[in-house]
């Protein structure tokens, strides 16, 4: 007995002393690591009393504060960014659906500014700036080797003031200057409208008034078909939307699922990583739906593009969305100011995460360039004769009124289509689409 206990103790006084012996390192491992954060804190330190003491002109210690920060943040990923209490009180004005500027969402690639997507009925939509474009200069100032706070704060300005940024184009051989003025910039999150019996809603942000206004655009659409049953399908149109709140994606998700995962986030933290779930309910009682994406299409359009693709509640036509698969978590800071950092990574419902690589569309369908305005007018295309047009040609008496007036109807219906190829050609796509699964359907 006396030997079992002491073959206890020696193997628990074994296992203290081989814990004594993995522990050691890893306290002397944490201990150094700790003393380096310090050093160069201290290094940190007597570089700023150098720069406050010694610089050829005064400087203003809370600007140089500012401007470290800044620079600690954006040196993490293009997302992360410090701002400051003018910045802050602007981004909450911003997400409430009123602000001041130009109405481009950019993003920095390779030390260069790139517009992710201008915003619709902006000045610079109404201006020509495409999604893609590059900026390289502000009136007349390059922006190579600022950060994206440091251009987005040269674009700023007082309402009404003109502001000139040079633009390189892919496909345009030279670089070239567009003239923008300066204007509030008040946006409606969803536009609705229905073309034929399709319900079409433009979602252009997501703010606090996309669900709201998505829910109202779509109600007010089957009133005016008539009731559900004479709607063929909806067409969700996030072309150009460069994202917004999180929580509102996924209730756009959330209004055309009834049930699954629309997004995971998962962060560093496994004990951080969450899962939102649809509730019960779809607004469009089961019609078929189109979203419609381009290169424009980022973050929270992502997450509804892949939460619908992945439940197959609808087909993605378009081309390559964006590729912004990270979450941004705004901190408030004692300074009145807060920062922008990348907390997380989102997945689709079947795991995918899109960072860099974006949503794939299930039908490609690219948009045709606008044919260059001519002073001339186009000759109208020839009319050929039709039976109808002969002489002494039988009538068709096999018809009733009302369905003449069908016909008449379906083929003033088809001439329009035709119309809004020439205008929109993806859209047209989407719809003739939606047009096609309905008489599928029936």
């Amino acid at each position: 007995m006396k030997k079992h206990m002491m073959a206890g103790v020696a193997g628990v006084l074994a296992g203290t002393l081989l814990a004594t012996q993995f522990a050691g390192p890893l306290i002397a491992q944490e201990t150094e690591r700790n003393t380096n954060v310090y050093e160069q804190l201290d290094l940190f330190g007597d570089v700023f009393e150098r720069i406050r003491a010694q610089y050829v002109e005064e400087v203003d210690e809370e600007d140089l504060i500012e401007a470290a920060i800044d620079g600690m943040l954006s040196s993490l990923d293009p997302h992360s960014s410090y701002l400051s209490p003018k910045d802050a009180a602007d981004m909450q004005v911003q997400t409430s659906g009123s602000f001041g500027g130009l109405g481009i969402e950019v993003t920095q690639e390779e030390g260069f500014v790139k517009v992710v997507a201008p915003m619709d009925g902006t000045p610079a939509d109404i201006a020509g700036i495409e999604a893609g474009d590059f900026i390289t200069h502000v009136d007349g100032e390059s922006v190579l080797g600022m950060t994206l706070d440091e251009t987005v704060d040269l674009m700023r300005g007082p309402i009404g003031s003109e502001i000139v940024i040079t633009v390189v184009r892919e496909g345009v051989e030279e670089p070239f200057d567009v003239s923008i003025i300066r204007d509030e910039i008040k946006l409606t999150a969803v536009r609705s409208r229905v073309e034929g019996n399709t319900i079409v809603l433009r979602v252009t942000t997501f703010n606090e008034q996309t669900y709201p206004n998505l829910e109202a655009g779509l109600r007010e659409g089957i009133e005016e078909l008539g009731g559900i049953d004479n709607v063929s399908g909806v067409v969700v149109d996030l072309r150009n939307n460069p994202g917004g709140l999180l929580d509102q994606a996924i209730r756009v998700s959330d209004a055309f699922l009834d049930a699954g995962e629309i997004v995971s986030t998962r962060g560093r933290n496994a004990m951080e990583s969450q899962r939102v779930n649809a509730a019960t309910g779809d607004l469009a009682e089961g019609k078929p739906i189109v979203v419609l994406i381009n290169g424009g299409s980022a973050s929270a359009s992502e997450i509804v593009a892949g939460a619908l693709q992945d439940h197959h509640r609808a087909v993605v036509v378009g081309t390559k969305s964006f590729g912004k698969g990270s979450v941004q978590t705004v901190m408030n800071l004692r300074s009145g100011g807060g920062m922008r950092l990348t907390t997380a990574r989102y997945y689709t419902p079947s795991g995918r995460s899109i960072q860099a690589l974006g949503i794939s569309p299930d039908i490609v369908v690219t948009q045709p360039p606008r044919a260059p305005e001519t002073d001339t007018e186009e000759e109208e295309a020839p009319r050929f004769r039709s039976e109808a047009d002969l002489r002494g040609a039988l009538d068709n008496d096999s018809l009733t009124e009302d369905e003449r007036k069908q016909i008449e109807e379906e083929r003033a219906a088809a001439i329009e289509a035709a119309k809004l190829r020439d205008e929109d050609f993806q859209l047209a796509y989407a719809i003739d689409l939606l047009n096609g699964l309905a008489k599928i359907g029936n």
